[in-house]
């Protein structure tokens, strides 16, 4: 559970380094700001903060002081509801105005300011290491509420305001006093106060527009790219660090419970100097855990012995990934749930599986569906409940690390372990 990392753990930019690359880093850093320091050097750009600095970072307002910017403030803001419906709450954020009251260009948003900075540190390393190989690591904040829209959406705002639509599940945890759902989910419900449609499809349509602006971001990093003759020696890896509600359950964001839209998000890789063949959809889960075996694959690197995760190179080419028991754990974010979850495939259906050992919640998804529901109590799948039970019991078993969590899954799926003795249910055999 600790969030930072220490300076002697070594991190995959590490064995770059040591091959001879050039490190540049901008954006948010959320694994401990001195660690990347350390690798990366005095002049990494890197803030451990829950948003963007905005207005701290010295670097964004010289950047929209050459433009004659002013600092961004909302024109229209989102917020959602206290308890009674009514009371102003949390900010999703909104439209953004200068503060002087002229309108906020797209060209000075935070999202474009990394993007123009990740193109100055190119333009930098090939002044100071002329020929010498680059790692550029880019990690926008966007698209994350609070939203931030600039000018220049305003027609694609109206287009997706009339076409979006709110999750069926949206009513579920509108009555408090009805369903079996695990009580994190109604304290997160009761976080975000997203009770009102209306609102829901505004949080959706800023969430596409700030996709969108992006993709506008990257599109620069892109087009310098093939400006410089760099694009096709270049490997570009473009993922989440997770997925987002979006309504679903009343829901925004992410927060500390078990559900596959939190866990799903896309992964685009555009190989360098061709050595993939055609462009194809790759249907095989994969995990964040790959991205560093093949980031020191593409630089000529083995994959470190303590690292767990395969090469997206190798998955792509041969459209398989080797097994990994991928295990998921939860703690603390706005609520605290200490939790477990894993993920197995029978036949042709991937399940996930959620043990809260907060609450004693179970939860099973099925994780080819668009919208996944909670199918934990469904009497048709308590064969498949009982299948992941055990396999959980197996995956915790295995790994020490998991043994506290074990004690309370173990009394709580008492029924699916009465083959094993359970005299020492507190795991603390006395030594005789």
């Amino acid at each position: 559970m600790k969030s930072d990392l220490e300076l002697d753990d070594p991190i995959f930019q590490d064995y770059l380094k040591q091959q001879g690359y050039n490190l540049k880093h901008v954006g948010k850093c959320h694994v401990g700001t001195p660690k990347f320091v350390d690798t990366f050097g005095e002049n990494v750009h890197a803030w451990d903060r829950w948003g963007p600095p905005v207005m701290d970072d010295d670097r964004y307002v010289e950047y929209i002081g050459a433009m004659g910017v002013t600092a961004p403030v909302y024109s229209r803001e989102l917020r959602g509801t206290l308890a009674d419906r009514a009371t102003a709450s949390t900010s999703f954020g909104g439209w953004i105005r200068q503060r002087n009251g002229d309108v906020f260009p797209r060209d000075a948003h935070y999202s474009v300011f990394l993007a123009d900075l990740a193109i100055r540190q190119l333009k930098a390393s090939a002044l100071q290491a002329p020929g010498k190989p680059v790692f550029s690591q880019i990690d926008f904040f966007d698209p994350h509420q609070p939203y931030s829209i600039p000018q220049g959406y305003e027609e694609r705002y109206e287009y997706l305001r009339s076409v979006v639509q709110v999750p069926a599940s949206f009513h579920e945890l509108q009555d408090e006093g009805r369903g079996s759902q695990n009580p994190i989910f109604r304290l997160y419900h009761r976080y975000w106060g997203l009770y009102d449609e209306e609102l829901v499809k505004d949080y959706i349509a800023c969430h596409l527009l700030q996709v969108e602006l992006v993709d506008y971001a990257i599109g620069k990093l892109f087009a310098y790219l093939k400006a410089e003759g760099q694009w096709d020696d270049t490997l570009i890896l473009f993922t989440a660090d997770h997925g987002e509600m979006n309504g679903r359950l009343g829901l925004a964001d992410k927060g500390a419970y078990f559900h596959p839209d939190i866990f799903r998000a896309p992964m685009l890789v555009k190989p360098a100097g061709g050595s993939i063949g055609a462009p194809a959809d790759i249907a095989t889960p994969v995990s964040l855990v790959d991205l560093a075996p093949t980031i020191l694959q593409a630089a000529g690197l083995e994959t470190p012995l303590q690292m767990e995760g395969a090469s997206l190179l190798d998955i792509m080419a041969t459209g398989t990934r080797p097994a990994l028991e991928q295990v998921y754990q939860l703690g603390i974010h706005v609520g605290t749930n200490f939790g477990f979850g894993c993920q197995a495939r029978f036949g042709d259906t991937a399940w996930f599986y959620g043990y809260s050992a907060t609450t004693g919640c179970e939860e099973l998804y099925d994780l080819g569906a668009v919208e996944p529901v909670n199918a934990i109590d469904d009497p048709a799948l308590a064969g498949i409940r009982a299948r992941m039970v055990r396999h959980a019991g197996s995956v915790m078993r295995a790994d020490k690390r998991w043994s506290g969590y074990f004690a309370s899954f173990r009394l709580h799926n008492m029924e699916h372990f009465m083959d094993e003795s359970l005299d020492d249910i507190q795991m603390l055999k006395p030594q005789l």
